[in-house]
């Protein structure tokens, strides 16, 4: 009798145990699901980011024939976008604190639309300059949420993996920009631009907010629901839910802060290498070769630029990847190093090109030489200068709070 009940046991546990793997299984799908779709939803606004970046640079002569602009208006247009992100990006914390940061993303989109409506229908510089400040604005604002809700949301397994993912789509949207550009009238290539707000007001609807932050203000009851919808509805959240109120009431018990105490002796150091190298990246020309690639090319003697511009799109994705990959392995410095001497380099051979057409020898080797250069430039900053100074700001940052 016991040896068949010993039987009759090992049976059920045979039984069990496949059952609970499949269980476990399927509320581990179900976990991974919702937090991709989430991402999935949130990294529309950086592809949007990406877009917005793009847009200027196949578009310029086009734009200017249409429209009748100067050279110095369509410089302004270009340009005048670098304002509105400085502004939402100013604006985006306590936007993102008050609204959510669903509601944070939805507002953003919301001024993009408005934004590229306001390109489309252009009849002028006016028209133009302010839908670009606002497409500038909601990009901005969205350079700050998108991270910090991916963050947010994410398992700590998947949070380093899904937060690259927001740069590589800001390289994305450049990319298809770029391209598109190429083949359709800067009208039709607005069209790029709404697309992807029009899937995050849509997408919002379908994914739940950011468990930290409902815990921040006080909804406990709803964020560990959101927190629930993300892990599982099967999955224990007892111990991240209590983690969550951990952090929560512990920014509540950290002092207010002012600026002038970043100056202290013990950050200064951290202040002046993040801020030293965001300043870096944005002084050293990205933008100038960004906004206005196309016209770069034609300058340097192509017939067109579309060439050119159609192979910077097509590197920024590969080389943003690899750069994610070594940064980990070959470590920040290295790769910095490489990337800053890359660009270094790369901006010099373009200032050859230019300066042997200015003085009319070699003339073969002028477009060459620009097209070297300035793959060079934007593969050198891609994989290092990009990405880099952001997470070492982050870093420095976890480094100060400790």
């Amino acid at each position: 009798m016991g040896n068949s009940k010993d039987v009759v046991d090992r049976e059920e546990n045979g039984f069990k145990e496949p059952l609970m793997h499949a269980e476990e299984t399927r509320s581990c799908k179900e976990s991974l699901c919702m937090v991709l779709v989430s991402t999935a939803v949130s990294v529309c606004g950086s592809f949007e980011f990406g877009v917005c970046v793009g847009y200027s640079a196949p578009t310029q002569s086009e734009i200017r024939q249409d429209l009748g602009l100067s050279l110095s208006e369509y410089s302004v247009f270009g340009s005048i976008v670098t304002i509105g992100a400085m502004i939402g990006a100013v604006t985006s914390g306590r936007i993102s604190d008050f609204s959510g940061r669903k509601g944070a993303m939805r507002m953003s989109a919301i001024v993009c639309i408005i934004g590229w409506l306001g390109i489309y229908f252009a009849e002028g510089a006016f028209s133009l300059d302010l839908g670009r400040i606002l497409t500038g604005y909601g990009t901005g604002v969205f350079s700050y949420v998108v991270p910090v809700f991916i963050a947010e949301i994410a398992p700590k397994q998947l949070r380093g993996g899904l937060t690259t993912i927001n740069q590589l789509l800001i390289c994305g949207g450049l990319s298809l920009c770029y391209i598109i550009g190429t083949l359709v009238t800067w009208r039709t290539l607005v069209l790029v631009g709404l697309v992807p707000c029009f899937v995050i007001l849509v997408g919002l609807y379908f994914i739940p907010e950011s468990p930290r932050w409902l815990a921040k203000v006080g909804r406990d009851r709803e964020s560990e629901v959101a927190l629930q919808s993300l892990r599982g509805k099967d999955a224990d959240i007892s111990q991240e839910a209590a983690d969550i109120q951990e952090y929560v009431e512990t920014l509540r018990s950290l002092p207010e802060t002012r600026i002038l105490e970043l100056f202290q002796r013990t950050y200064i150091r951290s202040v002046i290498v993040g801020v030293g190298l965001m300043a870096f990246q944005q002084f050293g020309g990205v933008n100038g070769i960004t906004f206005y690639a196309t016209e770069i090319f034609v300058s340097a003697g192509f017939a067109s630029g579309n060439l050119g511009t159609i192979l910077l799109g097509s590197i920024q994705v590969p080389i943003t990847t690899m750069g994610a990959f070594l940064m980990d392995k070959s470590g920040r410095r290295p790769l910095l190093m490489v990337s800053a001497s890359g660009t270094c380099l790369s901006a010099f051979t373009i200032a050859i090109s230019f300066y042997l057409k200015d003085k009319g020898i070699y003339m073969d080797w002028v477009p060459l030489l620009a097209l070297t250069g300035i793959l060079g430039f934007l593969g050198s900053f891609s994989i290092g200068m990009g990405a880099i100074p952001w997470v070492i700001m982050s870093e420095a940052g976890c480094r100060m709070l400790h």
